[in-house]
């Protein structure tokens, strides 16, 4: 065999791996339905993260149209997406804003993980789920054309933060449902390629002029900003970083940024 041979080979088999992380990807961050003799693979899975954002609200905007088309008024509209959203994700990042959520109302920081970690869900984590629903459900109301390119934003910038948060904090448990990120996501260059591919996104549609100015500087320094500091915010408060408050990270960036849109949209 050739070193040529072995070049090719050797890139065959990288390129099946990152497509079958990219899988893994799906299957773990959706409950999008996969055949079951596909080869998954979960290792390094955060770093698409972003991408799968991207499907998610390109999804959600193909939904979106479609019930536009059969003439739903736009706030049923909105509410039937949020809850869309929650389904495609199974709760997943959800529930770890909730279980955050409670962990934060304990007066003290020693019992906080010990509390996340109770599958009941509090006061607290009830009310944030309340008003998580509540803000992006008004917030996708007030926008009122081209919503397929916020609910993209926002579901990617939501996830870029979370990638962000996995690179740059300590995290806080020994085991858990999110140390597997931890250990494939070491350094916040990691987080650069998806970085370029969001700025790449929203350039493309300002190229095209489907956002005007407002609305592009919007996307790109209020999604990258809210995306970072809400990480800083956790890590502030908890002292790192949890599987629960990577959802946390998610779910407030995506929620914030629907926000912050409403104003340049």
């Amino acid at each position: 065999m050739t070193d040529r041979d072995s070049s090719i080979l050797s890139q065959d088999g990288y390129g099946r791996s990152q497509v079958s992380t990219f899988l893994g990807a799906i299957a773990f961050y959706t409950c999008i339905p996969l055949p079951t003799h596909w080869r998954l693979k979960f290792h390094g899975i955060a770093a698409w993260a972003p991408l799968i954002g991207l499907l998610i609200g390109g999804l959600l905007g193909l939904s979106d149209a479609g019930l536009q088309g059969l003439g739903m008024p736009i706030l049923v509209r909105s509410a039937l997406i949020v809850v869309v959203w929650i389904g495609i994700t199974g709760g997943l990042h959800l529930d770890g804003a909730m279980d955050t959520a409670d962990g934060l109302a304990v007066l003290d920081p020693t019992r906080r993980l010990e509390v996340m970690t109770d599958s009941r869900t509090g006061a607290f984590g009830a009310m944030v789920a309340v008003a998580i629903g509540l803000l992006k459900t008004t917030a996708l109301a007030s926008l009122e054309s081209d919503r397929w390119i916020y609910l993209m934003t926002a579901a990617g910038w939501g996830r870029w933060g979370q990638l962000v948060a996995i690179a740059r904090y300590p995290y806080l448990r020994l085991e858990g449902k999110g140390a597997f990120h931890k250990v494939a996501i070491q350094s916040v260059w990691q987080a650069l390629p998806s970085l370029l591919m969001l700025l790449g996104f929203c350039g493309i549609l300002g190229g095209l002029n489907l956002l005007p100015w407002a609305g592009f500087v919007g996307m790109t320094m209020g999604g990258s900003a809210i995306a970072v500091l809400t990480g800083v915010w956790f890590d502030h408060k908890l002292g790192g970083h949890t599987g629960d408050s990577y959802g946390a990270v998610v779910e407030w960036t995506e929620t914030l940024l629907l926000c912050v849109l409403t104003m340049t949209g």
